[in-house]
């Protein structure tokens, strides 16, 4: 079990500008790493109406259950190591392991047992440092959407702003109102089941 606060700065692009930005950092097509993410919730949303979301990923051959809860500053994300076998019950039946997160999840009175699987997200990531932080290029696939992302994660928060902004400025990329990969993720099923 590992706790640690995530700080960072998101911006949606468009197919354009992250081509062009992934040319202006000489990203080659080896540096591209794809990640997925299987994302749950109760049937009513409870952890998304407290601002919180539960996801496990895929990562280098690794399973980690995360849960991420507003903090003071950024997110408080908590992860827990799964197997692939617990991954998979996870997925096909929507049965999570035990553990912390369970915890912390029931002592916000969200019973663990009413978590369901909502369905998966992957994206196609390249991580480089830059000026003190992660700069991240994503480019994600779900439920027949596409998107692209810019993140810059940081430790300090008001230098952290300076350089992403100047960043996007040097770019002429407009300032975007950018949600949380599980918050398209929701928004996108919604519509779907609006349909």
């Amino acid at each position: 079990m590992s706790q640690n606060i995530e700080i960072e700065f998101k911006n949606m692009l468009t197919k354009k500008e992250y081509e062009r930005l992934l040319k202006e950092f000489n990203i080659d097509e080896t540096q591209i790493f794809s990640q997925e993410n299987h994302y749950f919730d109760t049937p009513d949303f409870a952890l998304k109406s407290l601002g919180a979301a539960l996801r496990i990923r895929k990562k280098d051959g690794a399973y980690e259950m995360t849960l991420k809860q507003p903090a003071a500053v950024g997110l408080l994300e908590t992860n827990q190591n799964l197997t692939a076998d617990e991954t998979s019950l996870a997925v096909k039946l929507g049965s999570l392991p035990a553990g912390i997160v369970q915890k912390l999840i029931e002592e916000n009175g969200i019973p663990f047992s009413k978590m369901e699987y909502f369905g998966s997200l992957v994206t196609h990531r390249v991580e480089i440092d830059y000026k003190n932080g992660v700069l991240v290029f994503d480019h994600s696939s779900y439920l027949g959407m596409e998107d692209y992302e810019l993140e810059f994660e940081v430790e300090d928060y008001q230098a952290g702003l300076k350089f992403f902004k100047d960043l996007l400025a040097q770019f002429m990329i407009p300032e975007r109102k950018t949600e949380n990969k599980i918050h398209r993720f929701y928004y996108q099923k919604f519509k779907q089941h609006e349909i």
